[in-house]
C-alpha cells in the first residue's frame, strides 16, 4: 500500500505513514492506502484495536505540495471526487468498529490534525504542534470541521481554525484535542500498553457499541437519544459478551476478552 505500512502482532494491527522525507504528507494514494487499511483492520476478526503511528520526525504535515499543485488543475467535479476520498477516510476511521489509537511523535499539521482529531485515542510527544493551518494558504478546514466541534466545542474549534495557529501537545491536551501528552522514550511503550488494555479488559461489542453511542449522541433529540440507550442497553444484555461478562463478575473472575 502507497505511502504506508501496515503489520498485525497479536491483536493490535499497526498502520504507519511511511513517507519521512515528505514528512508523511497526505496525497490521494496515501488517502487511499489509508482507506484500504482501516478496512483491512476492521475485516480482520483477529483484530481487535487499530494503532496509527508514522516514521520520521512528523506525524503527518497535511497535504502533499505535488499533490496541491496538480489540485490547482482539477475542475470542481474532481474536486469534490477527491474531496470525498478524505471525507469517507475520516468518516470510516471515526465510525470504526474498532478502537484507533494515534500515536503521534511529531507535527500533526491540516489534515494530519485531522487525523488525529477523529482518532479514539491519542497520545502525542511533548515537542509535538497541532493546527488547522488551511486559513493561511487561503483554503478551509472543512471536512475536519464536522469532527473538530463535536470533540472540542465551538469556541476552541473557532479559535483553532481561524487563526490557523499552531499549538504545543500540551495545550491541545488541555483543549480536549487529545488524549495526553507522553515523553518520547515512553509514547509506543505508553500506546503499546494501552492497546493491550484494550484488547485485555474490554468486551470487542462492548467496545464497538460504545463507539456507535458516542457518535449518535449529537444526532438525536434528549428523548430519542434516550430511548436509543434504553434499547441498546436490552440488547447488549442479550450479547454473549455481556452474558460471559455478569457471569465472570458473578464468580469473581475475570472474563477472558
Amino acid at each position: 500500500m502507497s505511502g504506508i505500512t501496515y503489520a498485525v502482532a497479536g491483536r493490535i494491527a499497526t498502520i504507519t505513514l511511511n513517507r519521512p522525507e515528505k514528512r508523511n504528507a497526505l496525497n490521494g494514494e496515501v488517502v487511499h492506502a489509508l482507506r484500504k487499511a482501516f478496512a483491512q483492520a476492521e475485516a480482520d476478526g483477529q483484530v481487535k484495536v487499530v494503532v496509527l503511528a508514522a516514521s520520521g520526525k512528523a506525524f503527518c504535515a497535511g497535504a502533499d505540495l505535488d499533490y496541491l499543485r496538480q489540485l490547482q488543475q482539477f475542475d470542481f467535479e474532481e474536486n469534490y471526487a477527491d474531496s470525498r476520498e478524505l471525507m469517507q477516510l475520516f468518516r470510516e476511521m471515526y465510525e470504526l468498529k474498532k478502537p484507533v489509537i494515534a500515536q503521534i511523535e511529531g507535527d500533526a499539521l491540516a489534515g494530519g490534525c485531522g487525523l488525529a482529531t477523529v482518532a479514539d485515542l491519542s497520545y502525542a510527544v511533548p515537542e509535538a504542534r497541532f493546527g488547522y493551518t488551511e486559513v493561511k494558504i487561503g483554503f478551509v478546514p472543512a471536512l475536519v470541521s464536522v469532527f473538530l466541534v463535536r470533540k472540542i466545542g465551538e469556541g476552541r474549534a473557532r479559535e483553532l481554525m481561524l487563526t490557523g495557529a499552531l499549538v504545543p501537545a500540551e495545550t491541545a491536551e488541555r483543549y480536549g484535542l487529545i488524549t495526553a501528552v507522553v515523553p518520547a522514550d515512553r509514547i509506543a511503550g505508553h500506546v503499546q500498553e494501552m492497546a493491550e488494555r484494550l484488547c485485555n479488559e474490554a468486551s470487542a461489542n462492548s467496545l464497538t457499541v460504545t463507539k456507535q453511542l458516542i457518535a449518535n449522541v449529537f444526532d438525536t433529540s434528549l428523548e430519542d437519544g434516550l430511548e436509543a440507550a434504553a434499547r441498546t442497553n436490552a440488547e447488549t444484555r442479550r450479547h454473549p459478551d455481556c452474558q460471559k461478562g455478569i457471569a465472570a463478575f458473578l464468580d469473581k473472575k475475570k472474563p477472558e476478552w
